[in-house]
């Protein structure tokens, strides 16, 4: 998408061009389906010893049948739980696949959880089996295995250093594998036959919350709800069998998994598996993919790389950017609203694309791309607008674990930025009067938390409706506005109502904030707790021969912590007084997805925060 003034025609195009609708009452038969239409088209790509390999929907479908024998011959049983621990790769869907045609329900661990939480969660879903990735989850799995009494197999993916490996209960890929396909030679029929056993209330699969608090619970989403969640996202992610996409979040995630894998099998969309998760920005490169879905630290980083970037450009290049993003953002702001672009501006553009824009599209993997897709956290609308002026429309929905995926989207014709758009086809959406919280309703929505009745019925009401937990208003149009988490919205001692999430936003789309939690309930000023961008300002110290050691050293650095002061301020100008950040403290600990302070989706634990860092946030209240 190069030209936004064209940004209708351009989905109606696409949507012209989807698949027709995919028959199957339940995801694997819609798989099953899938193949014997496009047999020798290619699905899956990935990369082996730095060579990107391919799979065909039939050498797909070869290797689901031969690991469900396997799987089968170990003793699976219909609706046994089998566990998925490992970062996104091909393997992972071909055992959620084989998993679902064994007619048993995945179970999906995020790589980054402690052997505690690992062990946490087999016992909730009793899981039989657990597919791990490597030999560092290979440790993980056993060191729990004595206290997880369902647990008898565990299977590696990547058997790399384990060639002469020998434990009772532990298998390699490869040998599933040979297992398999003995049981079908044995036993031609017996996928067939367990696939014939399959109905639409058999439970599919369990999504763990990540939560901010307490102990995560198992959303249960049925094959019906399931199916029905598919169909309805393939009217929301208009993609089609010309399309490629980019699969790299964790596939244990609600969006990844229904917004990136299941929508593609529908759509026959190709999938393209990055290495690992640091190769994204050389990958996505190499892939040039044309529908991208992320969550909005992966657009955040985009951005600020290009501005880092920017900033060591010549004055010229500078310019050049500044004036061709400028008028991007003119025609963007023009589009949003309706309005028509006059010619003298489209000549303009099309002039920006050709010296500027373009490249830089290129130089972070967006050329082809047609839609960028957000969600699964809030995201500034300044952000979306800069992504549009670019040449690379972005679309946020909204949805969460518990409604399968999207429920609300933003659609060509119909957007709002700051909004999550309106209720999607599939689902009922509506404000509960007494507390302005989001209620959703549909097929899509999950039957409940396994093995947590009290929490299940905090959720959903007698009637059917999920309470989300988020507080909105709605237009006269049907676009809802996040205000804030209900549990979240500050109060301050002066009794004035603060939403966190809106200044939040604001602070991360400085290039130098990676996150941050604003605090104030009860207080008589607002503060907050930042975590900086380490790369970005890692640069800014070295560039101006700051001295420092370590991460540590370097959120301690005077030099820095202006730098923040500065971006704080910039955003503080935006406010009444009231609503203004008066001090802030940067976190000294360089956090990844596996500390307890931030979720796999690297988003601050807001209570964990406070609590951890009482003594910090009561200094900001004690100094004069």
């Amino acid at each position: 998408m190069r030209y936004l003034w064209k940004l209708h025609e351009e989905f109606e195009r696409a949507q012209r061009k989807t698949a027709p609708p995919l028959a199957g009452d339940t995801a694997q038969a819609m798989f099953w389906n899938a193949v014997a239409l496009r047999s020798d088209q290619v699905w899956l790509r990935y990369k082996k010893f730095g060579i990107w390999q391919s799979l065909t929907w039939q050498q797909t479908a070869d290797q689901v049948e031969a690991i469900t024998a396997g799987l089968i011959a170990l003793g699976l049983a219909v609706q046994d739980r089998v566990a998925i621990i490992s970062n996104t790769r091909a393997e992972w869907v071909l055992a959620d696949l084989a998993t679902l045609s064994a007619a048993a329900a995945t179970v999906g661990v995020y790589p980054t959880d402690s052997p505690q939480q690992l062990s946490y969660v087999i016992n909730d879903s009793r899981a039989r089996f657990i597919f791990v990735e490597d030999e560092e989850q290979l440790d993980k799995a056993l060191s729990v295995m004595d206290e997880c009494p369902s647990l008898s197999r565990v299977i590696v993916m990547d058997e790399k250093g384990l060639s002469n490996y020998q434990h009772d209960h532990v298998l390699g890929w490869s040998a599933l594998l040979e297992r398999g396909k003995r049981a079908l030679g044995a036993s031609p029929g017996m996928v067939k036959e367990r696939l014939a056993q399959q109905r639409t209330d058999h439970l599919a699969m369990l999504v763990y919350t990540s939560g901010t608090t307490g102990k995560p619970k198992g959303a249960m989403h049925h094959q019906e709800g399931l199916v029905y969640a598919i169909r309805a996202h393939s009217k929301i992610i208009w993609q089609n069998p010309t399309d490629e996409r980019m699969c790299f979040l964790p596939l244990c995630h609600i969006a990844e998994r229904i917004g990136g894998a299941f929508i593609s099998m529908y759509t026959g969309t190709r999938i393209n598996f990055v290495e690992n998760p640091e190769t994204v920005p050389e990958n996505i490169r190499e892939i040039a993919p044309t529908v991208v879905l992320a969550v909005p630290r992966v657009w955040e980083k985009f951005h600020s790389g290009v501005m880092l970037a920017l900033s060591e450009s010549t004055p010229l290049q500078q310019r050049l950017f500044h004036a061709a993003i400028g008028l991007g953002l003119q025609i963007a702001d023009r589009v949003l609203s309706g309005q028509q672009v006059p010619l003298r501006e489209r000549i303009g553009y099309v002039l920006a694309q050709w010296l500027v824009l373009a490249n830089v599209r290129k130089s972070i993997g967006l050329d082809r791309a047609r839609v960028l897709l957000t969600g699964a956290a809030p995201i500034s609308p300044q952000l979306i607008r800069w992504f549009f002026a670019l040449g690379s429309p972005m679309l946020e929905l909204w949805g969460m674990t518990e409604t399968c995926a999207a429920s609300s989207a933003n659609r060509p014709g119909h957007i709002k930025l700051g909004s999550i758009g309106q209720a999607a086809e599939h689902n009922e959406m509506r404000i509960d009067p007494q507390t302005g919280e989001i209620l959703v309703k549909g097929k899509n929505v999950f039957s409940g938390y396994l093995n947590n009745p009290e929490k299940t019925a905090e959720a959903l009401t007698p009637d059917g409706w999920l309470r989300t937990g988020d507080v909105a208003t709605v237009d006269s149009q049907g676009f809802f506005t996040i205000v804030d988490r209900i549990k979240d919205i500050i109060i301050t001692a002066g009794g004035k109502n603060i939403t966190p999430s809106e200044l939040e936003n604001e602070l991360k789309a400085s290039p130098y904030i990676t996150d941050a939690v604003v605090i104030g309930d009860r207080k008589p000023y607002l503060t907050a707790i930042i975590m900086v961008d380490h790369d970005n300002v890692e640069h800014f110290a070295l560039s101006r021969d700051i001295r420092f050691t370590n991460y540590e050293s370097l959120t301690r650095s005077q030099e820095v912590v202006d730098l923040i002061a500065a971006e704080v301020a910039a955003v503080n100008q935006r406010y009444a007084r009231v609503e203004q950040i008066k001090k802030f403290r940067l976190l000294g600990k360089k956090l990844t997805p596996e500390d307890e302070e931030v979720t796999p989706t690297m988003k601050l634990k807001r209570k964990l925060i406070l609590d951890r860092y009482a003594p910090m946030i009561e200094a900001m209240y004690a100094e004069p």
